[in-house]
């Protein structure tokens, strides 16, 4: 009887293991696949930018430094790698994006041009589908992390070589002002 408890204990044993180690591959296959789907959202971004940039360079030739500021930061978002690289480079990114617009309203000719305000919406949708996908990314990396670091998981994960994800994190202080929004009616 003893031989056949210990018996059913290790097959009981050697099940949890397995259920276990398989819960994490799952959900480090959704990490995997929630990285994509920002990589896909950042990949829009960077083709549409040269779009806009060569839509406005004739109009715009007096800002030709924050234009080739702009290509710079594109070109160096485009080459990052993983998480934190990208949060890092997509923030210069995003902040030469925003000079950029910010010097186009100063052209009424850009404002009214349809192709500059299609592309304009395009990016405006892509940052939004960027951000959800962050969140996604965020929240499936932290659900794989824990797993990874509680008991009992941290026993077959240790063993498995299963490593923790980067969390993809705002690192620029511009990115995390707060907008100034003035809705006084002056005049």
């Amino acid at each position: 009887m003893s031989v056949l408890f210990t018996i059913g204990l290790l097959a009981v044993l050697v099940f949890w293991a397995i259920g276990v180690y398989n819960r994490l591959v799952g959900l480090r296959n959704q990490v995997t696949n929630g990285w994509k789907q920002i990589d896909v959202q950042l990949k829009r971004r960077h083709d549409l930018i040269p779009n806009l940039v060569s839509t406005v360079k004739g109009a715009m030739e007096f800002e030709k430094g924050t234009l080739e500021a702009v290509i710079t930061a594109r070109n160096r978002a485009a080459a990052a790698t993983g998480p934190a690289d990208a949060g890092r480079k997509e923030g210069e990114l995003t902040q030469a994006l925003g000079r950029f617009f910010a010097l186009a309203e100063n052209y009424p000719q850009l404002t009214a041009n349809t192709n500059v305000r299609a592309l304009q919406e395009e990016l405006s949708g892509t940052e939004n589908k960027i951000g959800f996908a962050r969140q996604f990314y965020n929240d499936i990396a932290t659900k794989y992390n824990t797993a990874t670091q509680v008991i009992p998981g941290n026993l077959i994960a240790g063993v498995a070589g299963f490593r923790p994800a980067e969390l993809f994190e705002i690192t620029e202080p511009g990115e995390r002002a707060v907008p100034k929004v003035d809705l006084s009616m002056k005049g």
